[in-house]
């Protein structure tokens, strides 16, 4: 593995001093390739939060932090080198739609490719949401989209921050205090949206009630490529493992924690859209109201079990070797960064027989 360290390395340093083209928009590799964009490092201005830089570049909060956790996050310091983790391995599955990474705090976007036209994929960073309030996993489609939402928190959401010192209206209007932004598109899951916030520097957190938030720009932009019924998929994959090239290629996150609960006191919040301006909460009682995947089974799975099932996957097409212990200190670090543990073998068969 070593000579396949040293070529990787050398790509990976010749990536930092490349020019970021786009923080969004990646053309699709071709079936059998997973990898997108090139990590890259820029030095930080003196002004400068990480969170700052984050947003300039499509990242979040925790892709920024975890990819410098020796830079201090409010004051790095003009002239800090800092990490942007601009390159992903594609989630496993389909290239179709929207795929939602909770463990990654990242939505990917398939759109169907034109006549002529190369096909791309968008990715961009997310907030989710937090352990009492988590977002489902599943397969659902994007069943309506609502420009300048009105906001009826649930009461469970008003009493909260009513015992923060910080009450709600029972109807919060469109506007600059409307925590869902401009724009939200409705999911098939009785009361989960993908919308915007007035609040961007929670992005890349577990900060929500079980939505999905995202930048002011991003959701701006998406907003208008997304069409209805566009299939939605809602995965929990900390461990990605894909080809680039030859190069077999890791990225971990780090495992989302949950929090045990008892189903008699589950209280679900969904939403019911009422027309086209409006988004009304309501509570509903009982763990059988959204009938999805929570993410604790996921979450609870050993992590070289998942990385076995993945490898022995991705090499179903293509014969390759891992080198397990680069992939343990992979696990170990989940930082996020992609990184090389394999390879492909050539003439496989040949070498197989010769055995």
């Amino acid at each position: 593995m070593r000579k396949i360290e040293s070529l990787f390395s050398c790509a990976a340093m010749c990536a930092v001093f490349m020019p970021l083209a786009s923080a969004e928009v990646y053309e699709l590799p071709p079936p059998g390739n997973d990898v997108i964009g090139s990590s890259m490092v820029v030095p930080a201005r003196s002004a400068d939060t990480l969170l700052d830089i984050a947003r300039r570049h499509g990242l979040g909060y925790e892709d920024i932090v975890r990819a410098n956790p020796t830079v201090d996050t409010w004051l790095p310091g003009e002239g800090t080198d800092v990490v942007l983790p601009t390159r992903f391995v594609l989630p496993a599955g389909p290239r179709r739609g929207v795929i939602l990474n909770l463990a990654e705090y990242r939505l990917y976007y398939f759109p169907e490719p034109k006549a002529g036209e190369a096909a791309v994929v968008m990715t961009y960073p997310i907030s989710i949401g937090r352990m009492d309030w988590e977002t489902p996993l599943g397969k659902t489609t994007v069943i309506s989209k609502v420009t300048n939402p009105a906001w009826y928190p649930t009461a469970s959401i008003r009493a909260e921050h009513a015992a923060d010192g910080n009450p709600l209206p029972r109807i919060v209007p469109a506007g600059p205090k409307n925590p869902l932004g401009k724009h939200a598109m409705r999911l098939g899951l009785p009361g989960y949206l993908i919308h915007g916030t007035n609040r961007p520097a929670g992005v890349g957190m577990r900060v929500t009630h079980g939505c999905v938030r995202m930048y002011p720009e991003d959701i701006d932009y998406l907003f208008g490529q997304v069409a209805v019924n566009t299939s939605v998929r809602i995965v929990n994959e900390p461990i990605k493992l894909g080809w680039d090239g030859d190069l077999l290629v890791m990225e971990v996150h780090r495992t989302l924690e949950v929090v045990a609960k008892n189903d008699a006191d589950t209280d679900i919040d969904t939403a019911t859209q009422t027309d086209d301006s409006i988004i009304v909460d309501v509570d509903v009682e009982g763990s059988d109201a959204t009938p999805v995947q929570s993410i604790v089974e996921a979450t609870l799975r050993d992590p070289l079990t998942v990385l076995t099932e993945q490898f022995v996957t991705v090499t179903e097409q293509r014969a390759g070797e891992i080198d397990w212990d680069l992939a343990e200190m992979q696990l170990a670090k989940a930082n996020g960064l992609p990184a090389l543990v394999g390879r492909a073998i050539k003439n496989a068969a040949t070498s197989a027989a010769s055995e």
